[in-house]
């Protein structure tokens, strides 16, 4: 497949965009449980791959893919499919093209409020190809979203950051740990009307996790936050450590949890 792909990703660039928007569509997966994460993965890689000959072609084809033109797309359909791989391709490929950076951050802020939660996972990815590459200038943009987003932004934030294997930077661990804290007591100060919505509940879902990323990477400095928000006794609050403390990636440090525990107990 990755021979067909190869092939149908260069003439796309090349101005014949249909027979790789067909075959995108056929493999999504969708509609179903699962986007075909691993296609978009590989055709951001290869998008990518193509810019020292065709940038402007690439960044008008992804362009494309993100529905520069604003139609109306349905969840769940291989045209949600399509604009994934074009959010994905965008933080992958600004990643190695510096100035398309500052639209590529636009870009995801911007996606990173939309509806449908795979649009928001794409957004996600986007900025974890961007912290892999060029971390600093990622950290600047989450710790905005973290600090003077709405709901779903802060949320991105914390998705994108969150994830083991870049914990091994210690600058993203360090901004892990540091754009919790507006994030948490954001959630502390919602108010009750505020707390029915469906963005909170996406922000407060994404929390849930979260947590436990960090405490994993940095066991002091994560369960000293935890035991911090466990004091503010608020209902959603505590129903976050809760499930933070259910992952398998805490068993070892059964000490701590078994403390938080008897805190929010």
């Amino acid at each position: 497949m990755h021979d067909t792909l190869s092939s149908l990703v260069e003439r796309a660039v090349l101005g014949n965009v249909r027979p790789l928007e067909f075959f995108l569509r056929e493999h999504s997966r969708l509609p179903g449980p699962r986007a075909n994460l691993e296609l978009a993965n590989d055709v951001s890689n290869l998008l990518a791959a193509s810019i020292p000959k065709n940038p402007d072609s690439v960044y008008t084809l992804i362009n494309h893919f993100t529905n520069g033109d604003r139609q109306t797309i349905a969840s769940n359909t291989p045209d949600e499919f399509i604009m994934l791989c074009g959010i994905i391709a965008f933080g992958t490929c600004a990643a190695v093209q510096a100035s398309w950076r500052e639209a590529t951050f636009d870009l995801l802020k911007h996606y990173a409020l939309n509806s449908y939660w795979r649009v928001r996972e794409g957004v996600a990815i986007a900025y974890q190809r961007l912290l892999a590459d060029v971390p600093e200038e990622t950290i600047v943009q989450l710790l905005e979203l973290a600090t003077h987003g709405n709901y779903l932004q802060r949320r991105a934030a914390i998705a994108a950051i969150a994830e083991p294997p870049l914990m091994y930077k210690p600058e993203v661990l360090e901004a892990a740990l540091q754009l919790h804290q507006p994030v948490l007591a954001f959630v502390h100060a919602a108010s009750s009307f505020d707390r029915k919505s469906e963005d909170f509940k996406a922000l407060r879902r994404t929390l849930g996790y979260t947590l436990s990323v960090v405490a994993a990477a940095d066991s002091e400095r994560g369960f000293a936050l935890m035991r911090e928000c466990a004091a503010w006794n608020d209902t959603d609050i505590s129903w976050i450590l809760r499930e933070n403390l259910k992952k398998k990636r805490l068993a070892k440090f059964s000490e701590q949890v078994h403390g938080l525990e008897a805190l929010i107990s």
